[in-house]
């Protein structure tokens, strides 16, 4: 079955440390690390039990001098990334990365919304794989995707206008403005929210899957990270947490209890 326009199905961390990223997602999540097998380009790859959920790389030397710091990215799935790459210039979308391709792999380009919140777009070559996807709950996968926007509403219009999401519930969160839920088809993708005046730059957070959040916490210390905010309890019943790793990339955690 093909992937729905607009789906998140792949996750990268661009490293100043790789080995010590490696080492810390791996303690923290319950990852399995490997090697990609490419000799000329390292690439490290995340696994949740038998399942890749995510890859880990040394930060480029031209992203660097772009301003780039480690952190996440996520990958958007598209029909045709150059025709893409043409919308989100259209819309005041940025290009950090031009379309180019990894063999064997498929079609990406590294693009940011009007705000600079980057992303990548992708169109991966057939995949023989007849498994069934790695449940949304299953431990170690990204449970939640959530837009730390720019200006919420004009960033909504722009993901919309590419990837036809559609707006869900909206909730109230006082002082820190509305949370929109967003829908992809299939089901819920997400949530949108204005940033908080303590975050430097828009950006894309991912929500990782653990057993229980205060352990997770623990884990995130121990191994030299920072716990930002929470653990807090979300509708539904779970437990999330913001943090920062040892080299500054955000990212969250949820659990279903504490």
């Amino acid at each position: 079955m093909a992937t729905p326009l607009g789906s998140f199905v792949w996750y990268e961390y661009m490293a100043a440390d790789a080995k010590a990223a490696t080492e810390f997602y791996a303690g923290v999540v319950g990852w399995t690390a490997s090697d990609a097998g490419m000799a000329d380009f390292p690439y490290t790859l995340l696994s949740a039990g038998p399942r890749m959920v995510a890859g880990l790389m040394t930060l480029p030397e031209e992203a660097r001098k772009m301003g780039a710091r480690p952190g996440w990215l996520g990958y958007v799935a598209v029909p045709d990334v150059d025709a893409y790459c043409n919308k989100i210039t259209a819309a005041h979308g940025k290009i950090y990365r031009p379309a180019d391709d990894i063999p064997d792999v498929g079609r990406f380009a590294v693009v940011g919304d009007p705000h600079g919140a980057a992303f990548v777009v992708f169109r991966g070559e057939p995949d023989d794989d007849t498994r069934p996807p790695l449940a949304p709950t299953a431990r170690g996968n990204v449970g939640w995707h959530e837009l730390r926007a720019g200006d919420l509403e004009s960033d909504f219009a722009f993901y919309a206008g590419l990837f036809g999401w559609k707006k869900g519930q909206a909730m109230d969160m006082g002082p820190a403005g509305t949370y929109q839920v967003f829908d992809i088809e299939g089901g819920q993708g997400g949530g949108m929210m204005n940033k908080l005046a303590a975050t430097p730059a828009p950006l894309w957070l991912f929500y990782f899957n653990v057993e229980a959040i205060d352990a997770a916490a623990e884990r995130v210390k121990a191994r030299g990270g920072s716990v930002l905010a929470g653990p807090d309890e979300v509708p539904g019943g779970l437990w999330v947490l913001r943090a920062a790793d040892p080299q500054g990339g955000d990212f969250a955690l949820v659990a279903p209890g504490r």
